[in-house]
């Protein structure tokens, strides 16, 4: 059976080849999402400003959090933690590095400090000039004195050049007293100070970023660093020069986990179709193997045979090509800043096993079915069974339908009456999946019962034409399904998640806007000095002006079993004072309670509740005093200070006035439209993700339309041989062919926007108290209009090209 098999594939291109391209774009995919995960996991990030010390210490960026309320167990359990990132980086006393100087074999220990910094017009990054030696930065002048900076060689400064400095919210001229050359590219130019300017100029005296360690043994620092930090050696080092890569890297991993599922079950859905459709053309060969002897199971191996040669093949090559779709994929998410760029990709062998292992799988259910029913039937029913398609219904197509119905009614159930906010989407989001594979289980029935609602307005509008093209889709309903699956599975797909999308959008929006008061906006991306805030709020026209801080924090005590791993989200404003706090109503505090917080720098805090709100449900946050927030912030000041005008003074006016007042300071004015359109643009990182991820989708599923159109229209080349030889023209055959691929648009259409609205309603529910989202309308025309354009010419070009002989030659050509 497998030399059959073999044979076979010279013989059946057309139909072997559509199985290839399914196979090979569904392991691509798969295998570059895999090389996703894969980087994420390894988080790998070249060490640069600390590539010469051997042993790197920094601060412990992972929280432990309880999993139960410790006050309810037994101190004698084991208690479960999970581990929290915290946002903001975590210092080091300085102490520490004369305990590690006393280590033995220990020569050299070094603190580093980073801060951002604006020479000119670049922006640098400030370090102390006695952190040189651990990259190590060679020399062209003299050492910095206060008042003086040692530049990087690429910002192109001569020495004894006057030099504008922008750090921690202030401007000072400094004198460039030598040029510093590092022994390799640097992601991040650099200006070095004196180490007293530099302390004063990072905000946290007495703190150090990282520790260098040069000589000793990793273990013997290790034991003196304790808990107070991390010790890492090699590559590991990269994270703590770079903090942001751990964050990055998780959601990476998110990422590439959903997107690589999502493409994994669209694939086993899009393979069966095509081979479910390539085996139904071949009924007639495969009837007469039944009728001359072969045996159900040596169908089933020969099908099965000719399923793992042709997916064998489009799984080496997509496997070859996957590292190269990941490296193309995560470059793009380089460019919108959804991972650092100092993020090395890899794609190792794991990937490359686990797409391969999912793609033959899928090959394999794949064959198992559509082999299963030319296997079942009797040989003296064999060619009866070629002629016309018949039972389509199975158990495991029912029970499949059934469990999706049932999973995707509990996710909608559960999206109403348990989510808030944002987080329906992680329930709506998957139900559009359970929605859409249970329609896809019984898609012939669904698509007979469809065909015939619309009956009489097609045979309205298109007459005789209408009628033939109806009694061909209901009669190849099996046929027209497996072109209305990937359709729908499209439509459903990105109509859903674009809409979710956008809902969430708007109401992220509306959600910061609702409470804005502001009129006028003080920015400063080094943070604001102290002295502006105070100048800023004595100037004539100004009502109020309160400082805006947003950073994460998390509740140790009183135990709170809603808080994730994510924490809260925290924002610092200047109404508050001391160690007051604002909490919403949903976290069941009172009036004088007391809260132990961890800050975003993994701090302890203890603060007092002094007002409790009601907030919008999903968009929850503490609101802290600004001054005991934005100390333990990585900038260590407030970023925006908010502006209110007085009566009678108009946005335009107070922001030149603003102007004026904050001239010669490192800070950019703006009115209340840039500080909305701000906000809003921190979620087209997250919109840009999710767009990636339908995109992807749909890409495939159009290929595979494409795939399955073009090969069931090819091989009705003798059935339209036989209509112009009943009297039908080239035109109306064709005409004809439009009508199909109209009606299996309108399906698809009609069913995936079904399933899209079994994920939107209940999340629109949630978030903003309507069945319908947010977004323009257009977005779904241009979805109706690439679904319509598709279907018709996926049917009519190889229709085009099946009419253009004789129809007497035609009809003498076998299926």
């Amino acid at each position: 059976m497998w030399k059959l098999a073999l044979r076979t594939l010279r013989l059946r291109k057309g139909g072997f080849l559509a199985t290839f391209v399914a196979v090979f774009f569904g392991a691509l995919i798969v295998s570059a999402c895999g090389g996703l995960m894969e980087t994420g996991i390894r988080s790998e990030t070249p060490v640069q400003r600390l590539a010469a010390a051997p042993t790197v210490v920094g601060g412990q960026q992972t929280l432990k959090l309880p999993e139960d309320d410790p006050a309810t167990l037994d101190p004698e359990d084991k208690h479960k933690f999970e581990n929290a990132t915290l946002p903001e980086r975590v210092r080091l006393d300085a102490g520490l590095a004369d305990r590690l100087r006393a280590v033995p074999g220990v020569t050299e220990v070094v603190g580093e400090v980073t801060f951002p910094a604006q020479a000119g017009a670049t922006s640098a990054l400030g370090h102390a000039w006695d952190s040189a030696v651990l990259t190590p930065y060679a020399l062209k002048g003299e050492a910095p004195k206060p008042g003086e900076v040692v530049v990087d060689a690429g910002l192109g400064v001569a020495v004894g050049t006057t030099l504008p400095v922008a750090a921690h919210g202030t401007v000072g001229q400094y004198r460039v007293s030598g040029i510093a050359e590092a022994p390799q590219a640097m992601r991040d130019a650099a200006v070095f100070f004196a180490p007293s300017d530099a302390e004063r100029l990072s905000g946290h005296p007495g703190r150090f970023d990282t520790i260098g360690v040069f000589g000793g043994d990793a273990a013997a620092v290790s034991a003196v660093v304790g808990n107070a930090g991390v010790v890492t050696t090699g590559v590991d080092r990269g994270a703590l020069e770079f903090p942001e890569v751990n964050k990055s890297g998780e959601d990476l991993i998110v990422l590439a986990a959903v997107s690589g599922g999502l493409s994994a079950m669209v694939m086993v859905f899009v393979v069966a179709g095509t081979l479910t459709l390539s085996t139904q053309q071949r009924q007639r060969e495969l009837a007469l193997l039944r009728a001359i002897g072969t045996t159900p199971r040596q169908l089933r191996r020969m099908v099965l045979g000719e399923a793992l040669v042709v997916g064998l093949l489009a799984v080496a090559a997509a496997v070859a090509l996957g590292p190269v779709l990941g490296n193309w994929l995560f470059g793009r998410l380089v460019d919108n800043h959804v991972v650092p760029d100092v993020l090395r990709f890899e794609q190792g062998w794991l990937p490359a096993t686990v797409a391969a292992g999912a793609s033959l799988l899928a090959v394999v259910a794949a064959s198992f079915v559509a082999g299963r029913r030319a296997a079942k039937v009797r040989p003296t029913e064999a060619l009866a069974e070629a002629a016309v398609e018949r039972r389509w219904l199975t158990p495991i197509r029912l029970i499949t339908a059934i469990l999706c119905f049932a999973g995707g009614t509990a996710l909608a159930i559960v999206t109403v009456a348990v989510m808030t906010g944002p987080v329906a989407a992680s329930t709506a989001g998957p139900a559009v999946m359970l929605w859409a594979f249970g329609l896809a289980a019984i898609s012939p029935g669904v698509t007979k019962v469809t065909a015939m609602l619309l009956r009489w307005p097609v045979q309205a509008i298109t007459g005789v034409n209408g009628r033939i093209a109806l009694r061909n889709t209901r009669v190849g309903a099996i046929r027209t399904a497996g072109a209305v699956t990937p359709i729908m599975l499209a439509v459903g797909i990105a109509t859903a998640n674009i809409y979710l999308q956008t809902t969430q959008e708007a109401v992220s929006n509306q959600a910061y806007t609702e409470d804005l008061r502001a009129d006028a906006v003080v920015a400063g991306p080094g943070g604001l000095d102290p002295a502006v805030v105070s100048r800023v709020r004595a100037l004539p026209g100004v009502e109020s002006a309160s400082e805006y801080v947003t950073s994460t924090v998390f509740i140790e005590t009183p135990f709170d079993s809603n808080q994730d791993k994510d924490g809260w989200p925290a924002l610092g404003v200047s109404e508050l004072t001391g160690n007051a706090a604002e909490v919403p109503e949903t976290l069941g505090r009172h009036v004088g309670d007391t809260l132990s917080l961890r800050l975003g720098d993994g701090t302890p805090v203890d603060v007092r509740v002094a007002a409790v709100v009601a907030q919008r449900p999903g968009f929850e946050r503490l609101v802290l005093p600004a001054g005991l927030l934005a100390p333990h912030t990585t900038l260590g000041l407030a970023p925006q200070l908010l502006v209110r005008a007085a009566d009678g003074v108009g946005t335009a006016t107070l922001t030149s006035r603003l102007r004026e007042a904050t001239a010669g300071s490192p800070v950019q004015v703006g009115d209340r439209a840039a500080l909305i359109a701000a906000h809003a643009k921190g979620n087209e990182v997250g919109a840009w993700v999710n767009y990636l991820l339908v995109g992807m989708i749909i890409a495939y599923t159009v290929i595979s339309v494409v795939n399955t159109l073009v090969m069931a229209t090819a091989k009705r080349r003798r059935e339209f041989g036989l209509q112009r030889l009943s009297g039908f023209t080239r035109g109306q055959v064709l005409r004809m062919a439009g009508i199909e691929g109209g009606l299996i648009a309108a399906i698809a259409v009609l069913l995936g926007s079904l399933v899209a609205a079994g994920s939107i309603v209940p999340f629109c529910l949630v978030v903003r108290g309507s069945v319908l989202p947010s977004g323009p309308a257009a977005i779904y025309l241009v979805v109706l209009a690439i679904a319509v354009v598709l279907s018709l010419a996926a049917i009519l070009v190889p229709a085009w090209a099946a009419t253009r002989g004789r129809a007497v030659d035609a009809t003498s050509i076998g299926e």
